[in-house]
């Protein structure tokens, strides 16, 4: 049996995916070690990609190829814009992150590339090219945080951040978008492995710039 299309990306996206989910940021949010300063840079920096996630969600409701498959994002991106979003703003009042700071604090190269990468894929108004990289942002945390073993970390900022992205709605939400990708990706085989591989890199330098002074 040939593997699954998603699979096959997974594995072009190598070293990059596996040196993300075994990242020093993943084992030490797992024991809940994490310095604040860290925490709140990482945050800090991933908060800037609500807006831009946002779009390409709603890039990916307009040009599915499905009603079932437009309910299905859509729901997705409620849970976006109120629970993970609401997590945000308790998470930086209990790091002492003022909206000052917030909206002061210069985009790291890796925020300025994944934003210009959400972008990029929602412009094409491709399905799949949108369904690539949502997989990656959204399969790749699944795979890290499910790595982290109970129990959880007491303080709720690094717990909650792990349980966000792995719990049963989050998993269901991570199997529908492969499977889409599975359906439509082979036609657009090469944009799709093109964005899917630039994601997978991004995504480790966003963790790698978390250590940055």
């Amino acid at each position: 049996m040939s593997p699954r299309f998603t699979d096959a990306l997974r594995e072009a996206s190598e070293p990059d995916w596996t040196a993300s989910v075994e990242h020093r940021f993943v084992r030490e949010i797992a024991a809940g070690s994490v310095a604040p300063a860290v925490m709140a840079t990482y945050l800090v920096q991933d908060h800037r990609f609500v807006d831009s996630f946002l779009a390409l969600l709603g890039a990916a409701v307009a040009s599915a190829d499905t009603f079932e498959a437009r309910l299905r994002l859509a729901r997705f991106a409620g849970t976006i814009a109120g629970e993970e979003n609401t997590y945000f703003l308790r998470a930086f009042e209990a790091l002492g992150v003022d909206v000052e700071r917030r909206i002061d604090e210069p985009d790291k190269a890796p925020t300025t590339g994944f934003q210009s990468l959400m972008r990029e894929a929602a412009a094409t108004r491709s399905y799949p090219s949108a369904l690539a990289v949502l997989v990656v942002a959204e399969w790749l945390y699944l795979e890290w945080a499910r790595r982290c073993p109970e129990p959880l970390p007491p303080d709720f900022v690094q717990a909650e951040w792990i349980t966000l992205h792995d719990n049963p709605d989050f998993r269901d939400v991570v199997a529908f978008l492969r499977a889409e990708l599975d359906r439509t990706g082979p036609a657009e085989a090469e944009r799709v492995s093109d964005f899917f591989r630039r994601a997978v890199r991004l995504e480790r330098a966003f963790f790698d710039a978390a250590y940055e002074a």
